[in-house]
């Protein structure tokens, strides 16, 4: 009976992300889709969203709920982005302007987010989400009144004979941003697999002899790693990767090494003084306060990170191989809603998450994004159908996830009142 109440709390908790791997695993059977080519658009995907869902953890654990506020971090970056456009510097020198650009704007634009989900406290979610909505009013501001007539900008940005920024940014040809990150090294599929199992393997061999690490996890990565590369030597599984049912699948080195990067930010901050304040006002602001913990300066701290991290990673997703424009107008409105709805997917929940559930469900959210309109075209016969069942699925999620956190709170706090009661009955005896 204890074994399978495990189970059941076990299936209650990641219900969403098995729903998704049924559908996942569904949509690709009756899509019909060729799975190296559904392999190459996922990793693709991977490529340009990880490093921004990623950056929804450090608010998580440190109890703000989905910063669906991280659409502003990337409203940051896409002032980066056109100023460098504008001034004409190209290629990584580009990116790397961006990025500079992005910091300060970024690392204001958090501070004013937290100081007002700090006035907001237990709906930052919803708070979050409304001021996206409101700083895009601002944003459509300044990108049609404000540059090009009261700050100048190059005419290579600007509506010509009038005031405003272009609707489309071209990022390729001698404006040299698209793919700047990308293209700059790229290795096969399998090969870097095998380096990350062997990295893998090494480190929790290192960390098990300095006594860093238990011997059940060590067994368990050694394992792990020994059942993934089992799994990819299987000839129609090594095929798909290998290119030989049409192309060779290719990581971009660097870009993988800056999601890797952060994965291991996320996790070493955690170990950090400040990363336990993070999760001691995530566990109960209340205790936090008392044992000498400023709530609302390390909630600040927290957004601001999440925002910058944000901006960053809507620069590796504008410069990413597939996009090749910049949608002035548009680019960002979708950021927060997918990233959230991606690590919901995941296993994540409203007040907990990890680099794996971030990951995960960036790769399960995605796969639906690749397969729904092609199956839904042979389902329904009408593939806008597909688009339709998108945006359920990712306003779904969030709204399952927020009634989810809401009932096994009230469960939590039934049960808490249920003890309480036991113990003045036990008292009075």
């Amino acid at each position: 009976m204890n074994n399978q109440n495990k189970v059941l709390a076990h299936l209650q908790k990641y219900i969403v992300t098995y729903l998704f791997v049924a559908l996942s695993v569904l949509f690709i059977i009756i899509s019909g889709m060729d799975m190296n080519y559904v392999a190459s658009q996922l990793l693709l995907r991977l490529n340009r969203n990880a490093f921004i869902v990623l950056a929804l953890i450090i608010p998580i654990i440190a109890g703000m709920g989905i910063n669906f506020a991280i659409t502003i971090g990337a409203m940051a970056a896409q002032i980066g982005l056109l100023l460098t456009i504008s001034w004409g510097v190209t290629g990584v020198p580009g990116i790397l302007l961006a990025a500079a650009i992005t910091l300060p704007l970024a690392s204001l634009f958090g501070f004013l987010i937290g100081k007002l989900l700090n006035k907001m406290k237990g709906q930052e979610t919803i708070g979050s989400l409304i001021l996206g909505y409101f700083a895009n009013g601002a944003y459509q501001l300044l990108f049609l009144f404000i540059f090009g007539s009261i700050i100048p900008l190059s005419s290579k940005v600007t509506i010509v004979g009038a005031s405003g920024v272009q609707n489309t940014l071209n990022l390729t040809g001698e404006v040299g941003l698209y793919k700047a990150i990308d293209s700059i090294a790229s290795i096969p599929f399998m090969m870097a697999l095998q380096l990350f199992v062997a990295v893998m393997v090494t480190v929790s061999m290192i960390q098990y002899k300095q006594k860093k690490m238990p011997l059940d996890r060590m067994v368990t990565i050694l394992c792990g790693s020994v059942a993934v590369m089992a799994v990819f030597q299987i000839t129609p599984v090594a095929d798909i990767f290998n290119g030989n049912h049409g192309w060779e699948i290719k990581l971009p080195l660097v870009t993988w090494i800056l999601i890797i990067g952060l994965c291991l930010f996320n996790s070493t901050i955690m170990k950090t003084r400040l990363g336990q304040k993070f999760r001691a006002v995530g566990q109960s602001q209340t205790v936090a306060n008392a044992s000498g913990i400023n709530v609302n300066r390390t909630r600040i701290i927290a957004i601001m990170i999440s925002t910058v991290l944000a901006g960053w990673g809507q620069i590796i997703f504008m410069q990413s191989d597939g996009i090749g424009t910049f949608q002035t107008y548009a680019a960002h409105e979708q950021v927060g809603l997918y990233a959230g709805a991606a690590i919901l997917v995941g296993g994540a929940s409203i007040d907990r998450a990890t680099n794996y559930h971030a990951l995960i469900g960036a790769l399960l959210f995605h796969s639906l994004f690749i397969t729904a309109q092609t199956a839904a075209s042979k389902i329904f016969g009408d593939s806008a159908v597909g688009e339709y069942f998108r945006a359920f699925l990712s306003y779904g999620v969030i709204a399952l996830a927020l009634v989810m956190y809401a009932w096994r709170s009230a469960k939590q706090k039934k049960a808490a009142q249920t003890d309480l009661v036991l113990a003045a009955r036990m008292a009075k005896q």
